[in-house]
């Protein structure tokens, strides 16, 4: 016989079940509205931590549900474009794991002294520490100066400051210390003026910078490049969009052209992985054979 006990547990499961699949739905039928609507598209994007980015934002908005959030959206361009914030921005940081620019210095820069022309695409840059990075490291090279360094992102906030180049001065001391353990050569403090509590980099780093948006999800090759680096991105899209994405890298890339992914990526278990040797598993470099 059942107890009312049983009962009790039976309906709090079908409840939780209802609410598990009404908040699907109601979260399915927000990223279509915004694709539909503003043609970004996070359809594809890993479903817990888009959650969790989504219900974040519901609760800054000072709502209660999902719906309500889709309501906003579609009739306030700044709310959208503050979601579009939330849900897109890294964690990033000057020469972030240090001994990958190390070992991009050592093994990746004698082939790029080979190309008379250096394209090299930060694909979602972000607030564009990664791109001051590379601009350093191929300054310090003496590749600089033939080199292009395009950096795009879907987030028009973080693009922004990628360009302004502006950082706060309190993350100086790491980004020192991570600028030395990926092979410095100089006193980082050249690189950067102080100004109150902010540093801007010196202007002759964004002579080779053209900053873009780009949308991973939606938007199509748009130059041939010797380099693309794409890390810590991908961790955020499920298997489809992240098999579409690495066709399009596939499709930017020259032959023998680089390809450095974050480190809980990798190019393996999708469609291009027999397109692509290892040049360094540990830092997730890679490059194109065919």
């Amino acid at each position: 016989m059942m107890t009312s006990m049983d009962h009790t547990e039976i309906e709090g499961t079908l409840e939780d079940q209802n609410d598990r699949e009404l908040e699907q739905i109601e979260i399915e039928l927000l990223l279509e509205g915004i694709h539909r609507f503003y043609g970004y598209d996070f359809r594809n994007y890993a479903l817990p931590s888009l959650r969790r980015r989504i219900w974040h934002y519901v609760h800054a908005e000072g709502l209660s549900t999902i719906s309500a959030l889709q309501g906003k959206v579609l009739h306030d361009r700044e709310c959208f474009e503050r979601l579009v914030h939330n849900l897109s921005i890294p964690v990033t940081e000057m020469f972030r794991d240090p001994n990958l620019f190390l070992t991009f210095r050592e093994n990746v820069v004698p082939l790029l002294r080979t190309y008379p022309y250096i394209r090299i695409w930060h694909a979602g840059c972000s607030t564009g520490e990664e791109v001051y990075s590379m601009a350093i490291l191929l300054y310090e090279e003496g590749l600089y100066d033939k080199a292009r360094i395009y950096a795009t992102d879907m987030n028009s906030r973080s693009l922004q400051q990628a360009k302004e180049g502006v950082f706060d001065i309190k993350r100086m001391k790491q980004y020192t210390k991570n600028y030395l353990e990926a092979g410095g050569t100089r006193s980082f403090s050249e690189y950067y003026t102080a100004k109150y509590n902010s540093v801007i980099f010196q202007p002759f780093l964004k002579k080779n910078m053209i900053f873009a948006e780009h949308n991973l999800a939606t938007d199509r090759s748009f130059n041939e490049f010797n380099v693309i680096f794409c890390r810590n991105v991908m961790i955020y899209f499920n298997d489809e969009l992240r098999n579409h994405v690495h066709g399009l890298f596939h499709e930017s890339l020259n032959h023998f052209g680089i390809l450095v992914l974050g480190a809980k990526e990798s190019i393996h278990f999708t469609d291009y992985s027999e397109s692509y040797e290892t040049l360094d598993r540990a830092e997730k470099i890679y490059r194109k054979i065919k």
